[in-house]
């Protein structure tokens, strides 16, 4: 059982990734991205997971180390359970960098492929999306300055 819930996981997320990647301008795509309600499917299957295995799990994150987290996820509930934390953990950092994407004005051919890397490597994928985006915020701040100057010059 433990195997199907695991294989579930991603499944139970991957409407809201299709509306982020190949449907970012319809109106609903935004509302939903911005809801995190959009993980409640995936924290259940997390509670089902976790529970059995509640005192390795406890275990693990009050004392951390290498060889105890290592005994966690040997068992298929332990795994399944941190697959879903990851999981939940990544939509949410998506729907985020969708959102602020659009906010920023980011293109769609972009932020689809950057998406993508979030489904895959989230690490590299948010690294890549702070570099774009203090390269867009200093843009902005320069435009803005420029502005203000503008703004602010004596009339002739």
């Amino acid at each position: 059982m433990t195997g199907t819930l695991f294989e579930i996981t991603f499944y139970l997320t991957a409407p809201f990734w299709l509306l982020m990647i190949l449907a970012p301008n319809w109106r609903p795509t935004a509302r939903i991205a911005a809801s995190p309600l959009t993980v409640l499917p995936v924290l259940a299957l997390y509670l089902v997971m976790a529970v059995p295995v509640l005192p390795e799990l406890w275990e693990a994150v009050r004392s951390p180390d290498i060889d105890t987290f290592r005994d966690l996820v040997a068992l298929a509930n332990g795994a399944g359970a941190f697959w879903a934390q990851i999981i939940a953990w990544d939509l949410l950092l998506g729907q985020w960098m969708f959102l602020e994407g659009r906010r920023l004005g980011v293109s769609p051919l972009v932020m689809g492929p950057l998406l993508v890397l979030t489904i895959l490597l989230s690490p590299f994928a948010l690294l890549v999306f702070l570099a774009l985006r203090a390269v867009l915020l200093s843009r902005t701040r320069a435009g803005n300055e420029v502005r203000d100057r503008i703004g602010n010059a004596p009339l002739p």
